[in-house]
């Protein structure tokens, strides 16, 4: 196929491919089965080890996972037993230690359950020792330096506070193990380790918090509920996008001439084809105990979300890393690339993670629940205050947190939050810290306002202590806050691990003042005030607040590389040095890995742009101007006049790209990302702006690059 006939080929594909269906299923009674009996059948949770082991062995792993003490070996061979027998009922084979490398993604491997015995019969064998750690390879794994490439060894550990799980394989299942992971000394390579160390640390100084106010509670977990957006297009134009492919994203493309500007996607009535998808995975998530709970269109064309409800944070992680893999594998079964880059298409919103967050004591008690009367909850405002204040003092934590190449192009732009961390209480809390701050609890009515519709057949709704604000990256919405300004491609155990972290600190300062002889409603006094400057209930989108923000201290750092360097302050080492949550060697490791990993997305982008433009771009263009050679009719001659130019700016801005890229430095890691952040990232964009201009002025038969009308818009 030649100029656009593979192009028109995959309209053709997309709009002639059928949905996909799949069976629902049944009851012992042949009646559709209901969620409920579903969920969790291919997890090993805590109800059915309770009912596959010896009541002691299950007493013994509670009690272990209550007070995060070692598991002894007898308990771990027990319940080893118990899972391989379960696991080889369902039809497993293997079984594997999943963790999380620094790569932002998952890494697994398979082991047999296969074994021989001293008669050389074959057997399945599962020990207590091969539960709790495996020996992956560490050699390929970034570690920030924390380690040398002939430094192979690397242990995984088994979490025992995250369910074992059944993965599908086309023609067999796994037992899935979550893990930490661990280099040879004991240094955290991974994503989860620090999570968990985070938990414990705040678990510690929310129970002593919790003492202090006559409430003792024994453990406090921090919950999650990350929102998951995506966008889809049917993979016959992703297989004709080098961009997508190894990048993620289009790296050019001009706008359709509708975008999202109608504003009739958001919950809108959701797609044929993609409803399909988000049944189909849901049926599979249901299965693996994530409790996926909402599903609807998101503002940009082809762009949706899953929202799960609330669990342990650590859980949260594991399942979130199951719903990116789970949407890649079924997206590609019902015909659909699944785009999870945070900004896949220009002109247009980009993705998000949303992280729902709260503290929760082991009885279920949310402890930033305001009750009815949130202004005489002295527990809610102690805990509030003390977020507030630890948002405040690390807010160059959060925001490197979250700091990644495919962020860049999403935080600020008028769709997300901006690259300020500020923090939304709305106006009901605001005036109540208000009113602590000045010495007087604002007056306020307790209970909830109704809102009357005006309609009678239509019943008062209650309103909510708080708005929501879109704007905001830190927002207070009602019992939790939720962290906007992650994006959809990361992992969500680094920002919430600087979460825990930053609000344990917040958590340890109000202690010390009461230790220290304040009264408790003192030392919520002197945080609401100090954190004031953080807190902020307008719009975050516009160019008052950069000016404002700035005239009150908090950091803007609008780019990667600026906020990486956040990481590497004497007070953020601090921080996680004195909340055990990473050793400076570790966290300097992060900052490392994060510049690493900016790095070579800039270059894999500027290498795909540059191939794109050489073979597919000026091809074209060339085309087009021949097609135009000789031409004198007025129309012709017009068009030829705007071919040569789009022809010249793309040769100027492709000698730019490689001129930019030619004075790369390689002494550092910082010094390579501020570079390319201030000259090839500019060059790139303008480059960019060259294609787009071209494809606009190219015959539409000679363009062969999937247009964004078609991926956004012609999906079947």
């Amino acid at each position: 196929m030649s100029d656009a006939s593979a192009r028109r080929a995959a309209i053709q594909t997309a709009t002639s491919r059928p949905g996909r269906s799949l069976p629902r299923p049944v009851d012992a009674e042949g009646r559709p089965a209901r969620v409920s009996q579903l969920f969790a059948s291919r997890v090993f949770h805590p109800e059915r080890m309770k009912q596959r082991l010896p009541p002691e062995i299950f007493a013994r792993w509670s009690e272990t996972v209550e007070a995060g003490n070692r598991l002894e070996r007898p308990v771990a061979d027990a319940i080893a037993h118990a899972v391989k027998e379960w696991a080889l009922e369902q039809g497993a084979s293997h079984f594997c230690h999943w963790f999380h490398p620094m790569t932002g993604s998952t890494a697994e491997k398979h082991d047999s359950f296969l074994w021989f015995d001293n008669n050389g019969r074959p057997i399945e064998k599962f020990t207590g020792g091969l539960l709790l750690q495996s020996e992956p390879d560490a050699s390929s794994f970034p570690s920030g330096g924390m380690r040398s490439t002939f430094e192979a060894r690397g242990y995984t550990a088994w979490d025992p506070t995250s369910p074992m799980f059944l993965m599908e394989g086309p023609s067999g299942r796994t037992l899935v193990i979550p893990s930490a992971f661990l280099g040879y000394h004991g240094e955290s390579l991974d994503e989860k380790a620090p999570l968990l160390r985070s938990m414990e640390a705040l678990s510690r100084a929310a129970s002593k918090l919790c003492t202090l106010l006559g409430t003792p509670a024994s453990r406090i977990t921090a919950t999650v509920g990350p929102e998951q957006e995506y966008f889809v297009i049917d993979k016959a134009y992703a297989s004709l996008r080098p961009d997508l492919q190894v990048a993620g994203r289009t790296v050019l493309g001009a706008a359709a001439p509708k975008g999202q500007s109608l504003e009739d996607h958001y919950f809108g009535s959701i797609p044929t084809r993609v409803l399909g998808l988000m049944e189909e995975v849901e049926f599979e998530l249901y299965a693996l105990g994530v409790w996926a709970k909402t599903r609807h269109n998101e503002v940009a064309p082809g762009q949706f979300e899953l929202a799960p409800v609330f669990t342990e944070a650590n859980v949260a992680a594991d399942h979130n890393q199951l719903v990116m893999r789970t949407l890649r594998n079924v997206a590609d079964r019902h015909g659909f690339a699944m785009l999870l880059h945070e900004k896949p298409f220009a002109g247009v919103n980009g993705s998000g993670k949303h992280v729902n967050w709260s503290m929760q004591t082991a009885t279920g008690e949310n402890l930033l629940d305001p009750g009815h009367n949130p202004s005489e909850n002295l527990r809610f405002l102690a805990f509030l205050a003390a977020t507030m204040l630890g948002v405040h003092r690390h807010a160059g934590v959060l925001r490197a947190a979250i700091a990644s190449h495919g962020n860049d192009f999403r935080l600020g732009a008028n769709e997300a939050p901006p690259a300020i961390i500020s923090v939304f209480l709305g106006d009901f809390l605001t005036k109540i810290a208000d009113g602590i701050v000045s010495g007087k609890v604002a007056n306020l009515p307790p209970g909830q306002a109704m809102i009357e519709l005006g309609v009678s057949r239509l019943p008062a709704i209650a309103q909510d202590n708080t708005d929501r604000n879109r704007t905001s990256p830190f927002a207070f919405t009602g019992n939790k806050f939720e962290f906007r300004a992650v994006g959809s491609s990361s992992s969500i155990s680094f920002p919430t691990a600087c979460l825990n972290a930053a609000v344990t600190d917040g958590l340890e300062q109000i202690i010390r003042w009461v230790e220290a002889g304040d009264d408790m409603m003192a030392a919520v006094r002197k945080a609401f005030t100090e954190s004031t400057p953080v807190r902020f209930d307008g719009n975050g989108y516009s160019a008052e607040w950069v000016v404002e923000a700035e005239r009150r201290g908090l950091p803007h750092a609008r780019n990667t590389p600026t906020a990486l360097a956040l990481l590497n302050t004497d007070s953020a080492r601090a921080l996680f040095e004195r909340t055990g949550v990473l050793s400076r060697g570790e966290l300097h490791s992060r900052y490392d890995v994060r510049l690493e990993l900016y790095n070579k997305k800039v270059e894999i982008e500027a290498d795909v742009l540059k191939e794109l433009v050489d073979t597919y771009v000026i091809p074209s263009v060339i085309a087009e101007e021949q097609s135009l050679t000789g031409a004198t009719n007025a129309l012709a001659v017009a068009r030829r006049g705007a071919v040569d130019a789009v022809g010249q700016a793309l040769l100027e801005t492709r000698r730019a790209v490689d001129t930019a890229v030619s004075g790369t430095p390689t002494d550092d890691l910082m010094a390579v990302a501020t570079y390319l952040c201030a000259n090839v990232v500019p060059a790139l964009e303008a480059l960019r702006g060259a294609c787009d201009a071209a494809e606009r002025v190219v015959a539409d038969h000679r363009w062969s690059l999937p247009k964004y009308r078609e991926m956004l818009f012609v999906n079947g």
